[in-house]
């Protein structure tokens, strides 16, 4: 997220993707050894929740990735954002608040990726109408059950916007189960005068249970006039009997902080750790409300999600005020009906979606409205191959008092197939359409009488998975071909001279991917996430170029090692090739490599910690906006080592 749009304005296919993928393959197996895949024994299902209701992982026609509350403890992690870029290999770009509210980009598309992929929390979408993007720092880590990342498009199922990929998060009062009497108190001091405490308990009685959190995190950060105070806190009660099942949840966040601007490349090597705005601040208040209930009739799954959300930002930019409130809510009402067709399973989802977004500010308001209706049925034939077919038809309505809005129907569809290959093996596939509008920050701010079209995007994937045991590898590769994409051009003709939002040339994002994990013994277990992208426009003044803070290359390596009974360590290594800041490719951002690693220590039902990030203190920096003759320019400084001891006790 950031305070200020203002902030986001600043694969020629010479190579096979067949090639990378079989190379990645072979070293995926060699890695895992020939012991492994002599093995028997299947993983136990992963239940996700990508299709809106439960189902097992390795039936979906699409790539998901998943880590569970014990994954995000056993890293030390402090925000979903780290969770999903450390143990998950997501290419991040720095938080211009200071909040650690990173943004994430799942496939490739720079600075507009937070409106090219959608956050949903506990069934209900988080997305901002704007280009501020969903705020998930002030989600308290220590109540999430369950992070699942849906690589490619969820637009069929979830709406607008969805070509990158979906974040669904899970928190223990939504995770399904009747919660058990427990809790846990967490507290750390580290470097940079960092001070963090979150605490955390579930009560239950009969077929009642409550779950209430709390936390704050104080730091100084890396630089001058960078200090930012986070603090939330939420609970939720739940009554639950047979197949029924009522949630009400309510909570609040607020982030405090003082913004160091950015440097220029002088500044940066004279000194990474200054300020240049001493002055500028701002500060965000959220709360969420929302109720889920869930019934099962026969063979039939009801559900129904509505929510309502508040979100307050005041802040000083030079000398000058940038306030706005947003209000919005959702409603999602769903069902999922079972049953034998011919002697074949048959899995039929259908849905209707509403949503309404407002912001205000001193200049004027803008407005977002849409309404949707989603169908997809999945088809079990008798060898185990899975059929499935999606569709959506959405109609959106946006306004603007500062502008012509943008309205009418969008559509999106898609085809998939599981094909088992063996016990362990499975092949998927999946095509279709997805689509998205420019929000209230991109149509309002254009070249003279241009009206911004609907950006469409033909997307195709692959992939092959494989389970046995505790080990698992999954490749995929994908292509995005999208015509009108929707970004801002610096060199545009803009309202007020040069830069506006535009619609591009066409442009390709394609790439493969590759997750494997795999337990060396009962005491070690490895992980990695390795991916291969090529973001790049087709034609027009950019063609060939690549899009703009988009890493070709990442990768995610991690150990987590019971060296003795009470003693675990753990090791994070990522990686991010180097990218460019402009849309000329003219000047370049240097690769990084950062490494991460954690002891801890067991006392009873007490955890004791030590934690360092970037133990190499490597310098380095993941957000730039400009280039002038061929040096990288306005630059935002990455953290240098950062040593922090902490404390979790359960009970």
């Amino acid at each position: 997220m950031s305070f200020s749009p203002c902030f986001e304005r600043s694969l020629r296919a010479g190579r096979s993707l067949l090639s990378r993928p079989r190379a990645i393959t072979l070293a995926a197996f060699a890695l895992l050894g020939a012991p492994a895949l002599q093995a028997q024994t299947l993983m136990a299902p992963v239940m996700v929740n990508g299709t809106r209701f439960s189902q097992d992982a390795l039936t979906l026609p699409f790539g998901v990735s998943v880590i569970n509350a014990e994954d995000i403890a056993r890293s030390g992690v402090i925000t979903i954002n780290q969770a999903i870029s450390k143990l998950l290999g997501v290419q991040t770009r720095q938080d211009l608040s200071g909040g650690a509210d990173d943004a994430l980009d799942l496939r490739g598309f720079g600075v507009t990726s937070g409106s090219n992929q959608i956050v949903i929390v506990d069934g209900l979408r988080l997305d901002e109408g704007d280009t501020s993007g969903a705020r998930l720092a002030g989600i308290a880590i220590d109540t999430v059950e369950r992070i699942e990342v849906l690589r490619g498009s969820g637009t069929v199922l979830y709406g607008e916007g969805g070509t990158g990929g979906v974040i669904i998060i899970t928190t223990k009062s939504g995770a399904g189960p009747g919660r058990n009497m427990q809790g846990q108190v967490y507290g750390s001091a580290g470097s940079l005068g960092t001070r963090e405490l979150r605490a955390n308990v579930a009560l239950s009685q009969g077929e009642f249970s409550l779950d209430v959190a709390a936390n704050q995190r104080q730091s100084d950060n890396y630089r001058d006039n960078a200090r930012s105070d986070v603090k939330g806190a939420s609970i939720a009660g739940q009554w639950r009997r047979d197949d029924l099942r009522v949630v009400l949840r309510h909570s609040r966040d607020e982030l405090d902080a003082d913004l160091p601007g950015s440097l220029s490349a002088a500044q940066y090597s004279a000194n990474p750790k200054q300020a240049t705005t001493p002055d500028d601040h701002g500060n965000i208040r959220s709360s969420r409300s929302s109720v889920l209930a869930e019934a099962r009739l026969g063979e039939v799954e009801l559900a129904f999600d509505a929510g309502v959300r508040d979100k307050a930002l005041r802040s000083i930019y030079s000398g000058y005020a940038y306030d706005y409130d947003v209000n919005a809510s959702n409603q999602a009402l769903r069902a999922r009906y079972q049953s034998v067709i011919g002697g074949l399973q048959n899995s039929l989802i259908t849905g209707l979606d509403t949503s309404k977004w407002k912001r205000a500010t001193a200049f004027g308001s803008a407005e977002q409205t849409s309404r949707a209706l989603y169908a997809r049925d999945e088809l079990t034939l008798a060898s185990g191959t899975r059929l499935s077919a999606g569709v959506r038809r959405e109609s959106i309505d946006k306004t603007n008092s500062d502008a012509q809005g943008l309205n009418g129907h969008q559509n999106a569809w898609e085809l998939g197939v599981v094909q088992p290959l063996s016990a362990a093996f499975s092949a998927f596939a999946r095509v279709g359409d997805s689509y998205r509008l420019a929000n209230a920050d991109e149509y309002n701010f254009t070249s003279p009488k241009a009206v911004l079209q609907p950006q469409t995007s033909h997307d195709t994937e692959l992939g092959l998975r494989w389970r046995v045991d505790a080990s698992k590898v999954e490749l995929r590769v994908y292509r995005n071909q999208l015509k009108n994409e929707i970004g801002y051009d610096p060199n545009a003709i803009g309202p007020f001279g040069a830069g506006a939002n535009i619609n591009f040339e066409p442009t390709r994002h394609q790439g493969a991917e590759l997750e494997l994990s795999h337990a060396l013994s009962k005491t070690l277990q490895l992980r990695g996430n390795l991916a291969w992208r090529d973001a790049r426009f087709q034609s027009g003044a950019y063609a060939d170029k690549q899009v703009p803070l988009t890493a070709r290359r990442t990768a995610s390596v991690g150990a987590d090692w019971q060296i003795a009974e009470r003693h675990r360590l753990g090791a994070n290594l990522f990686y991010a090739s180097a990218r460019h800041p402009d849309f000329e490719n003219s000047c370049r951002m240097s690769p990084y490599a950062t490494l991460d690693l954690r002891y801890a220590y067991q006392v009873g039902t007490a955890e004791l910690s030590l934690g360092v990030v970037n133990v190499a203190d490597h310098r380095y920096f993941t957000q730039a906006f400009s280039c002038q003759a061929g040096v990288t320019e306005s630059i935002y400084p990455e953290a240098g080592r950062v040593v922090n001891a902490a404390l979790r006790w359960r009970f």
